[in-house]
């Protein structure tokens, strides 16, 4: 699948070499990964451009993170291949905060939270028609950041349905 021009817009709009990165270098390198996950057909492709310890590493969160928090939901919005959706969503569901490394909520920046919240909907649909695995994914990014507002326990309860559902129907397979 190709870059779209949602998210090259995106990566465009920051100044990605004045950011650091959870490698320790600046994170000019993080759009060509943003690229070659989005570009990749098979997992193979992709070896060796994850952003595992790029954005975050061992509960450590980098500057980096807010941009990418909103290249990633861009890129969620421009419908994905499943591959780059499953990378995608597995990332940010790390960085938001279930793995307990991360402390409680306040810890997150709150650029990173906005972030998310404004791609509540984006989130929401890849979660009611996804997968059981998206389904948890979001159910757990959304339950994290808080999303949702007043929604946010009939959208939590709706992707948990979601979740059970599909898991069963794919154990009777």
């Amino acid at each position: 699948m190709a870059v779209g021009e949602l998210v090259r817009a995106e990566l465009a709009r920051h100044d990605w070499a004045s950011l650091r990165c959870g490698c320790g270098d600046t994170a000019e390198h993080l759009p060509l990964m943003f690229e070659t996950i989005l570009e990749a057909a098979t997992a193979r492709d992709m070896i060796g451009y994850t952003l595992e310890d790029h954005v975050e590493r061992n509960g450590a969160l980098f500057p980096c993170l807010p941009p990418a928090v909103a290249v990633i939901l861009a890129a969620l919005a421009s419908g994905p291949s499943p591959l780059a959706r499953g990378v995608l969503l597995q990332t940010l569901w790390s960085m938001s905060g279930c793995d307990t490394s991360f402390g409680p909520p306040d810890t997150i920046p709150e650029d990173c939270r906005s972030a998310a919240d404004r791609g509540f909907w984006v989130l929401v649909h890849l979660g009611l028609s996804g997968d059981a695995e998206d389904a948890e994914h979001v159910a757990d990014i959304c339950a994290f950041f808080g999303l949702g507002g007043e929604r946010h326990a009939d959208y939590q309860r709706l992707l948990r349905e979601r979740m059970v559902t599909k898991t069963k129907r794919r154990q009777r397979r």
